[in-house]
């Protein structure tokens, strides 16, 4: 029987090869154990495949083997705030808290009816009773929400959020989202406490280490390894799809590339250019078709002045699609993108 392939084509799955962003995961767990945390929300963004939702993963089951915490995942399109109070109420050392502080909550239909105490109607003062209760035990609660957007339901529960850290309540966030949606978000006129959160922007892997990772799992020389590390350009999702294909295949990852293209094209590709204004898409195609990728032979293709180019660069940059870390040039930041660009952008 052929074993159990290590890597995976799931989004948000935990792969059994996979890489930790060891730097980042300890920054944000430093921070939220401190005695006085500096901060409490926490964003991670990065294009389709970056692995934010392991990060956060990886961070939710490392602090919550800490006695004194409390993890609490929700989901975006949820009422959050009603949300949180039922896993709160529920969750089995955050639930035995609440139930002894006797709070009514059944107006949400959390918990049952008590005698002789006040029933709250307001999930807002309700979540914070709950977390002054937990506080007098010492217990803190991470939330965390994968994929978040700019959509009613996150304003309210962003803005309650913010009145909890007032309160000084012992609450901690985590979110992850595209950058576009993160963006967004942050930008709410009523949410500016969002826009001084730490970003984390999740860049490409160590090439290094993608390679030595290929190397525990297949029979392959140091050069081959380091071939099909450089052929991920260090993007997550690429790593675990090179990985998957050449498994399927025996070990072969040469004869496994058209394999490794097309995964890549469905399962990402097709969706992040089906995002991308039209203006973007004519930039992408002028770029991909500049010998030399140099940034002022670009702007000369598309008549453009620098004032009028630099918000599309570093737009391009920050949604995860391009390089700009060599001054004067731009590239393409994930693997065989060019080639879709050139394949699909006059099939519109």
């Amino acid at each position: 029987m052929k074993n159990i392939n290590p890597y995976t084509l799931m989004f948000g799955k935990e792969p059994i090869q996979m890489i930790s962003r060891i730097g980042e995961t300890d920054e944000i767990y430093r921070n939220f154990l401190a005695d006085t945390s500096p901060w409490q929300v926490y964003m991670i963004t990065g294009v389709r495949g970056s692995g934010k939702t392991v990060q956060m993963t990886e961070i939710s089951k490392r602090i919550c083997k800490e006695d004194n915490w409390i993890v609490v995942e929700l989901k975006p399109a949820n009422d959050l705030l009603v949300d949180l109070a039922a896993k709160l109420y529920n969750e089995s050392k955050a639930g035995e808290i609440i139930r002894s502080a006797k709070l009514n909550l059944s107006f949400w239909g959390i918990g049952i009816e008590l005698d002789n105490s006040e029933k709250l109607t307001n999930i807002e003062v309700a979540v914070v009773k709950m977390l002054e209760s937990l506080n007098k035990h010492n217990k803190r609660v991470l939330i965390t929400i994968d994929e978040v957007t700019n959509t009613h339901e996150m304003k309210v529960f962003s803005s309650a959020f913010q009145i909890f850290v007032r309160k000084d309540l012992p609450v901690y966030l985590i979110m992850t989202g595209l950058y576009v949606n993160i963006d967004a978000l942050q930008n709410e006129k009523t949410l500016t406490f969002l826009y001084r959160a730490p970003k984390i922007y999740l860049k490409a892997l160590n090439m290094g280490s993608i390679a030595r990772q290929y190397k525990k799992t297949f029979e392959l020389t140091d050069e081959e390894t380091r071939k099909m590390a450089k052929m991920t350009r260090g993007y997550s999702f690429a790593f675990q799809v090179l990985g998957y294909c050449t498994y399927e295949n025996n070990g072969d990852y040469k004869g496994a590339i058209d394999k490794y293209r097309e995964y890549l094209d469905e399962y990402v590709y097709n969706k992040i250019w089906s995002e991308l204004s039209a203006k973007d898409k004519k930039i992408m195609y002028v770029i991909a078709t500049t010998e030399g990728r140099k940034i002022s032979d670009i702007r000369e293709k598309l008549d453009m002045k620098s004032n009028e180019w630099s918000p599309y660069r570093e737009r391009l940059i920050r949604r995860g699609l391009l390089n700009g870390n060599e001054r004067g040039y731009i590239s393409f930041a994930l693997p065989c993108f060019e080639d879709y660009v050139l394949d699909n952008y006059y099939m519109e």
